[in-house]
């Protein structure tokens, strides 16, 4: 099933961007209105940004401190200020749920697979 929604785009806390991922990320309320979520995890699909459209890796999970619902993707060939413009998610195909990893070697290795399939 593919999930469409929308939003303008947050400051995140920059954990992408120091392991060579940036993210751009979108308030979880942005999400809340669809009827049926999708599952925790990693998916390929679609962003589209300043009427351009990229690849991404989209991330949907407990990513923050707190264990709180977060809504990110990787844009594939995106490099630019994101913040405050508004972006369309097209998710399209799940690739793994979401998971914690232990070490950050093992969290880029794991960035590095997903984003082969995006």
């Amino acid at each position: 099933m593919q999930y469409i929604f929308s939003g303008i785009v947050i400051k995140g806390d920059g954990n992408g961007k120091k392991i060579g991922y940036p993210t751009i990320n979108i308030d979880e309320k942005d999400f809340s209105s669809l009827k049926k979520k999708p599952v925790f995890g990693v998916y390929s699909g679609k962003v589209t940004l300043s009427s351009k459209v990229y690849n991404a890796g989209i991330i949907i999970g407990p990513l923050d401190k707190k264990g709180l619902l977060k809504i990110e993707a990787h844009l594939i060939g995106y490099k630019g200020n994101a913040y405050g413009k508004q972006a369309v998610f097209e998710v399209a195909r799940f690739l793994r749920k979401f998971k914690k990893f232990k070490t950050e070697k093992e969290l880029i290795k794991q960035i590095e697979k997903d984003l082969e399939k995006c």
